[in-house]
């Protein structure tokens, strides 16, 4: 049905939905508030169930609009799994369920076509960011092997053991407290643990969480110039066609105009 996607991919429709995703998000968050449900409780609970029925609507509406087209776009599906958790009755053991409702707010990232293209961008910089996660893993072990050997014995709650180890020199890499919550105690009693401490944070800190933002901003230009590439494509597509139309428009003007002529001779003689 054209007109029926054309309707639910219109401006309109999407900047609707969105004001209804942020008043959804608004008065779940009120729900939370003891003082909010007291006063307006009734109020927020109708609202909260009449936004779930436009939404499943709409939801119906893109079924009927897309048919088995609505499975190739990972958007839909996204869209069909936050839905499909918010339907699951919230009694029972399944109450936990209420709270997943906020999810619904994730529809913005259907609706708005920026926020598409961030989260396409972070999912194209999955792969890298992988190959980064085993290298800082990497660099974790070594460390926390050798920070175990060095200073278990004196800081056993620090460095004791390996997973000891490995949580306190991230504490060390988020740079939380680090300097006097560990290393000048650490190096009260071996000076020259800095030489450990500084080159773990140049290789972590300043180093590989580095490359994370540079390929999350690489995946991200790339997203933004394949969309620009999208863009251009299209409209000189439409360029093109247009050119075609004139073109087809001036030779029945052309055939028209040859045709009078033509039929114009006789009379004139």
């Amino acid at each position: 049905m054209p007109a029926l996607q054309s309707f639910l991919e219109s401006r309109r429709f999407e900047v609707f939905i969105t004001v209804l995703i942020v008043l959804n998000a608004v008065t779940i968050g009120l729900e939370t508030m003891p003082a909010a449900m007291a006063r307006a409780g009734d109020l927020l609970v109708f609202l909260d169930r009449a936004v779930l029925a436009v939404f499943v609507v709409e939801l119906l509406a893109r079924f009927v609009a897309y048919r088995t087209a609505f499975f190739r776009d990972p958007w839909r599906i996204f869209d069909l799994v936050i839905i499909g958790l918010s339907l699951v009755p919230a009694t029972g053991n399944l109450s936990v369920f209420r709270a997943f409702r906020i999810l619904r707010v994730l529809r913005l990232i259907v609706v708005v076509p920026s926020l598409r293209r961030v989260v396409g961008g972070l999912i194209n910089a999955l792969p890298g960011m992988g190959s980064i996660m085993v290298l800082l893993a990497l660099i974790f072990y070594v460390f926390s092997v050798i920070a175990t050997k060095l200073y278990g014995g004196s800081f056993p709650d620090w460095f004791g053991t390996i997973p000891l180890s490995a949580y306190s020199l991230f504490q060390i890499m988020t740079l939380e407290s680090w300097s006097m919550g560990i290393v000048r105690p650490v190096m009260e009693i071996y000076p020259m643990a800095w030489l450990f401490f500084v080159p773990f944070i140049i290789c972590t800190t300043f180093t590989v969480l580095n490359l994370f933002i540079g390929i999350i901003v690489s995946a991200m230009q790339a997203e933004h110039d394949a969309a620009a590439t999208a863009e251009r494509a299209s409209l000189q597509d439409e360029q093109a066609q247009i050119l075609t139309e004139i073109r087809a428009l001036r030779a029945e003007v052309a055939a028209l105009s040859g045709n009078s002529v033509k039929g114009a001779g006789p009379d004139d003689a």
